[in-house]
Formats: C-alpha cells, sequence, structure tokens
C-alpha cells in the first residue's frame, strides 16, 4: 500500500534494537563536494555487494532552497557589516525565542520572526532590509546575489568536520565479511583529504573483537599455567590441552551447517569452551597417571582403563551440558540469532571434543610417554659415557 507524501523504512530488530544499521562508513572531508561525491560511490559499491539491505545516506536527497551570496565590497562601501547582516537574516529565517514572558509559576517564550514572510521565495528574502551605521535602511539585493539552487537537506559534523554517514542493513551473510568486501571495492578511489572510518555495529565489533582475542589467548595461557601447578609436570598440561584445537573443529562446522556467524557471542562462546573440553583430557590423564603411579601398570593398559573408567563420567557431564544449551540455540525472536551462534558453538564443540579427545588424547600421551622415556634413556647413557671416560681417565694418570 502507497501513502500520498509518506516514506517508509524498515529496520531488521537486533539485540541492541532497531534504532541503528549495522554497516556505517562516515565519509570527512573539509570539501563538501568532494565528501558527496565519495559517499556516493561508496552507497553505489554497497548496493552492488551481496547481502546488503536498504543502504541509505544519513541526508536526503539535495532540495532546492534560496541561497544568499554576500558581496563584502558593496557591504563595506554601504557601511554594513557581516556579522549584522548574519545575525539579521538568522531572526529573520529562524526567528528568536531568547526572549521569555512569566506569569505565575509558568514561564513561555516568546518567539520573535518576520511577518507576511516566506523564506522558501526569493522575492522575500531579497526585500530584508538592515540598518547601517548612518540610520539607512538597505535591501538585502543591493548587497548579495539572490539566487535557486539545490543543496543539502543537512549539515553533518563529525569531530567538527563535515561528514556524511554511509548507512546499510546486512541480511543472510556476516556482518564484518560484507564490511571488508565494500572497502576493498574502494581502494584506490578514495580522493586526497578524505577519511572514512566505521561507526556502530562495525566499530564496536573490531574493537571488542581485539579484546575477546586477547581474553582468549588469556584464558589458554591460565589454564596451563593452573595445571603445571596441579600436576607438577610441563608435559601433562600440553597433553590435556590437545582437546581445545580439537573442539574447535566441530565449533566451526556447526556454526557453518546451522548458518551462523562468527561475531562477538561466537567468540564467547569458544571462550567458555576452553574450559568446559579440557575437563575431558583431565580425567582421562589423571586417571591414566593414577594407574601407572598406584597401580604400576604400564602406559598403554593404562590408557586402556583410563578410557573404560571414564567414558561414562565423559558422556554424563557432556550430554548434561550439550541439552542445557538446546533452549538457547533453538530459541527465537528478537536478537536470538546473536545467542543461538554461543550455544550452537559450544554444542559443536562439546560433541567433537568429545568423540576426538577419547582417541586423540591417548595417543599424544602415549607418543609423549615414549618420547619422555627415550629422552632418560638417551640422558642415563650420556651420564654412563661420561663417568667411562673420566674413570679411563684416571686409570691413565695412575698408570
Amino acid at each position: 500500500m502507497q501513502v500520498p507524501g509518506i516514506r517508509a523504512r524498515v529496520s531488521i530488530a537486533s539485540i541492541a534494537g532497531s534504532g541503528s544499521e549495522p554497516i556505517q562508513f562516515i565519509v570527512q572531508g573539509t570539501d563538501f563536494e568532494k565528501v558527496q561525491h565519495t559517499a556516493a560511490m561508496i552507497l553505489d559499491a554497497a548496493r552492488h555487494t551481496p547481502g546488503t539491505s536498504d543502504c541509505k545516506l544519513s541526508v536526503d536527497d539535495p532540495r532546492q532552497e534560496v541561497q544568499v551570496r554576500l558581496n563584502r565590497e558593496k557591504m563595506v562601501t554601504l557601511g554594513l557589516v557581516v556579522s549584522d547582516v548574519g545575525s539579521t537574516l538568522r531572526v529573520a529565517l529562524n526567528g528568536n525565542d531568547d526572549a521569555k514572558y512569566s506569569e505565575g509559576d509558568f514561564e513561555y517564550k516568546i518567539r520573535i520572526g518576520m511577518d507576511n514572510f516566506d523564506r522558501t521565495k526569493a522575492d522575500d528574502v531579497s526585500k530584508l532590509t538592515f540598518l547601517n551605521k548612518e540610520g539607512k535602511l538597505i535591501e538585502l539585493n543591493q548587497i548579495a546575489d539572490i539566487t535557486y539552487d539545490l543543496g543539502p537537506s543537512a549539515l553533518e559534523r563529525t569531530d567538527r568536520i563535515p561528514s556524511i554517514n554511509v548507512k546499510s542493513n546486512v541480511v543472510g551473510r556476516p556482518l564484518g565479511t560484507v564490511g571488508a568486501e565494500i572497502m576493498s571495492a574502494m581502494q584506490g578511489k578514495i580522493p586526497e583529504g578524505i577519511t572514512i572510518g566505521t561507526a556502530g555495529v562495525m566499530e564496536q565489533q573490531s574493537s571488542a573483537f581485539g579484546s575477546l582475542a586477547f581474553a582468549f589467548l588469556a584464558a589458554l595461557v591460565l589454564i596451563y599455567l593452573i595445571m603445571v601447578a596441579l600436576y607438577d609436570s610441563l608435559l601433562d598440561p600440553i597433553v590435556v590441552m590437545i582437546s581445545i584445537p580439537l573442539s574447535l573443529i566441530g565449533a566451526f562446522l556447526t556454526l557453518a551447517l546451522t548458518m551462523n556467524t562468527l561475531n562477538i557471542f561466537s567468540i564467547i562462546g569458544l571462550i567458555v569452551l576452553i574450559g568446559l573440553v579440557a575437563k575431558n583430557a583431565i580425567l582421562l590423564v589423571d586417571f591414566a597417571n593414577y594407574m601407572r603411579r598406584d597401580r604400576n601398570m604400564d602406559t598403554f593398559n593404562a590408557l586402556i582403563e583410563a578410557g573404560k573408567e571414564r567414558l561414562r563420567p565423559i558422556l554424563m557431564t557432556t550430554f548434561a551440558m550439550i541439552f542445557g544449551m538446546l533452549p538457547i540455540a533453538m530459541a527465537a525472536g528478537n536478537g536470538a540469532e546473536l545467542k543461538n551462534g554461543m550455544a550452537w558453538v559450544i554444542i559443536g564443540g562439546l560433541l567433537s571434543s568429545m568423540i576426538l579427545t577419547l582417541v586423540v588424547v591417548p595417543v599424544v600421551y602415549y607418543i609423549f610417554d615414549k618420547m619422555t622415556s627415550h629422552f632418560r634413556i638417551f640422558k642415563r647413557n650420556k651420564m654412563v659415557e661420561k663417568i667411562k671416560a673420566e674413570l679411563l681417565d684416571k686409570e691413565e694418570v695412575v698408570a
């Protein structure tokens, strides 16, 4: 249905609300014509990029306006000052409400404006009068050229620099991918003196990704240091942490199968996943160490026994967490698409870690144990050879 005089826009609802578009490019420059031209190029690139929707500028199309170009030489000749002309024009075109009227406990603004005046008509504007230093009235058409021309519907400034914001929604594709493709399409086309920045969700995402990446690495380091202190070993924690990359396989595969994107919530899910999947490997390694230390089993049989005894706890804890995350993964409503990704990351990571940990972690444990044994034998043989060499030297000295 179309209603004359009404233009409607639809925004995609998200967890942050529907007030702003996820993709926003801020075009800045001192030359407003270059800013307009660059913004138009970005808008065209956005419209030709798959996944964008409702691309627009923050300012509407240029509209017809009355433009006044002052002639400073004539103003000086007729005894007028630019500041006086500017203040008079401001009152005439916009009015003035500095004065106020008080009555009892109420205060009312008094708006002063020109009577029988239409600022959209050049004839009315040209007949505005100004009082010069000699007390004479001077009409605007005597000191200025008044014409009709097209001008911007609004003037925006960012950090006191003229700017235009290019906005777009995203449908069916990752936000970061769409933004990167738009920027790559503009490579080499940006005029000199023009800068392009990001705003909205793009800016928030770029800053948040850096913080979350640091948190991810910090979580890995802290988990390793804690296990080094508990196991009193540098190798056992490495065996346990092999389960973490195994979980990432399922996490990213599940994201792809469920058509979810890697966003802030998905990365939070990855950080949570680090602590969840490490417990499976801890159960296996800890029980294998116990069987070797207290039951005097060899490494191979200790790992087989650990797999048998710890299979049930691993299955119970993993499936309990998976079923607990299913309601979030299958939720619907405003912003559910963001939380769904976090839940699917955890579910996929737990599944792949549960399956692969039972196979890969014992193999890595066995390999590390063999390498350690060979290193110990090699070190012992070197020590024996050194002692033999010292004894031979002593015998030669005695002889």
